[in-house]
Order: C-alpha cells, then sequence, then structure tokens
C-alpha cells in the first residue's frame, strides 16, 4: 500500500476514534433515542431524493439497517448517556467482530479455523475482564452500561451478516441507504420512552454553548465520520486486499480511549488498558484475511464485495 494511502487509512481511523467524543458532546443536549434517529435522519433524507438504490433484496437491506444502525445505536448510546466513558466504549464495540465470527458458524455454518477459535476466545477474555473490573468499580451501575455496549456490539454483528448475504459491489451506496431503515423506529421509540417534553427541549435550548457543542459533535458524526470515513474506506477496500486494509480500524479504539482521556478527561485504568490489548489482539487474530487471490476468487465466484466497513 502506497504511503498516500496508508496516511488515507490512518486519518479514517481518526475520525472513527474522535467521533465517540463526538458523541459524548451530543448526548450532552439530546436524548439517546432522538439523537440515535436524528443521525441518520439527516442522511437518509438526501439519500431517498439523490441516491439510487442499490441492486440487493430489500430483506438484507432492512436486516442491515435494524442490526447495524437501530440495534447496535440503540443500545450504544443509551449506554453511553448512563455513564460508559466514550473511549472504553469504542473499545468494547469491537465486540462486533467476533460476534459477527460466531455468528456467521451458527447462522451461515461458515467453518471456523482454529485461528478464529482462538482469536474470539481471546476476545472474549478480554471483554470478560473489562465487565469484571468495571463492577468492581462501581458494581451494576458501571457493569449495565459494558453490558449495554456489548449488546451494541451483538446488533452490528447482526447487521454484518445482512450485508454479508446482499452480496453488493456498492457497499458505499448500500451504507448510505441502509440510513434509511433506523430513522422512524428509533423515532417511535424515542416518543414513547423519552417523551415529547424532552424531545422538544432539546431542540429549543439549542443557541446555548452545549446545544452548539451538541450540533457540533453531529455534524462530525455525519460529515466527518460517516459520509467522509466511509467514503475513503470503501475506496481503499477496492483499491488493496482487505488484510493490508482492514487492520487500521484496530487503531479506531486506541485514538478513541486517547482522545477522550485528552478532550474529556476520561480516566484510563491500566487493567482495562491490558485488557484491551488482549481485545484488540483477539480481534486482529480472529478475523485474519484470507489470502488475496482467495479472496478475489472466492467473491467473483459468490458475486460479493468482500470487505465491509467498521463505521462506528
Amino acid at each position: 500500500m502506497p504511503a498516500r494511502d496508508r496516511l488515507l487509512a490512518l486519518t479514517v481511523a481518526a475520525l472513527w476514534g474522535l467521533n465517540f467524543p463526538a458523541i459524548h458532546l451530543s448526548l450532552q443536549q439530546f436524548p439517546p433515542f432522538f439523537l440515535a434517529a436524528l443521525r441518520f435522519a439527516v442522511i437518509a433524507v438526501p439519500t431517498v431524493l439523490l441516491v439510487r438504490r442499490p441492486a440487493v433484496r430489500w430483506r438484507w437491506l432492512l436486516g442491515y439497517g435494524a442490526g447495524f444502525g437501530i440495534l447496535q445505536f440503540l443500545f450504544l448510546y443509551l449506554a453511553m448517556s448512563i455513564g460508559m466513558p466514550s473511549g472504553l466504549a469504542s473499545l468494547v464495540l469491537q465486540s462486533s467482530a467476533p460476534f459477527t465470527v460466531v455468528l456467521a458458524g451458527t447462522l451461515l455454518r461458515e467453518r471456523l479455523t482454529a485461528r478464529q477459535t482462538v482469536g474470539v476466545g481471546l476476545a472474549v477474555a478480554g471483554l470478560a475482564g473489562i465487565a469484571v473490573h468495571r463492577g468492581e468499580l462501581g458494581g451494576g451501575a458501571m457493569l449495565l452500561p459494558v453490558l449495554l455496549t456489548l449488546c451494541g456490539g451483538l446488533g452490528w454483528a447482526l447487521g454484518n451478516l445482512s450485508n454479508r448475504l446482499a452480496q453488493t459491489s456498492e457497499p458505499f451506496r448500500l451504507t448510505l441507504w441502509m440510513s434509511v431503515v433506523p430513522p422512524l423506529p428509533l423515532l417511535a421509540v424515542s416518543l414513547v420512552a423519552e417523551g415529547p417534553a424532552r424531545i422538544t427541549s432539546s431542540m429549543t435550548t439549542l443557541a446555548d454553548r452545549q446545544g452548539v457543542l451538541a450540533l457540533g459533535g453531529l455534524a462530525f458524526t455525519v460529515l466527518a465520520a460517516t459520509l467522509a470515513g466511509s467514503g475513503i474506506w470503501t475506496a481503499l477496500m477496492s483499491r488493496h486486499p482487505s488484510s493490508g486494509v482492514a487492520p487500521f480500524s484496530m487503531l479506531v479504539p486506541v485514538i478513541g480511549i486517547g482522545a477522550s482521556r485528552l478532550l474529556l478527561g476520561d480516566p484510563v485504568y491500566p487493567v482495562e488498558l491490558v485488557c484491551g490489548a488482549v481485545v484488540v489482539a483477539g480481534v486482529l487474530l480472529g478475523t485474519g484475511a484470507r489470502p488475496a487471490r482467495r479472496v478475489r476468487r472466492d467473491a467473483a465466484e459468490e458475486g460479493a464485495s468482500v470487505p465491509t466497513m467498521p463505521i462506528p
């Protein structure tokens, strides 16, 4: 991979890592379910008007949107709103990778290799260590956000399966159209769980400093992390083997934890850093790509695009 493309991959990792503090800022103003609906609505409206729908079955498009869009962000935003540190969220959300491997083996009958099994085991051990540490720090009050974030990772994994089954040659267009699915269901959940009064209050107090920061965080999430980040990532994946590009996504929790510490003052515990390193090692081991020639041959036989995009 040329130096220019390595720099682009690092830029995407930085955008996705910084996205977690940006989400934190937005959650200071907006209730979590409404924020999730707002995030996708901002993308969905121009997508419906300007972007041609990819040639995939509706079931896989809806499944992708339900798993990646609704379940992931419903649980992630709720977890962050009740105390999940943004840096730790960027790490625990990597649970989507081992979840995807296990679900693919269970539901799609894909064979798990010894390497994948060891990788999943390492990732699970690291995540369990983080959960135990959080429980020891603050009991259920600190453990619950971790469990909710794990549920978000499971939702992401379910979305990954639908993404894979869609077998599209237009991954960026599929990602845009996936955003059409979540807004209305998330808004319905917000109206029931958070209520019209709380939603209205969040929208009518945007002129103060907190409101401006929240809008800035939302703009960063939509424009930088989602549109720019996913666009660059798709281009890189189309030019290089996934084995050369995908490992850069493991820098996301590193940048997320560092940025959360510097920008938000989140505490960093050595035991969680060690467990985080175990998680990252497990993800890298368990999701190791096949040789490039085999990947291209299998993709040609299946009519599928190989890479998926880990957009937070």
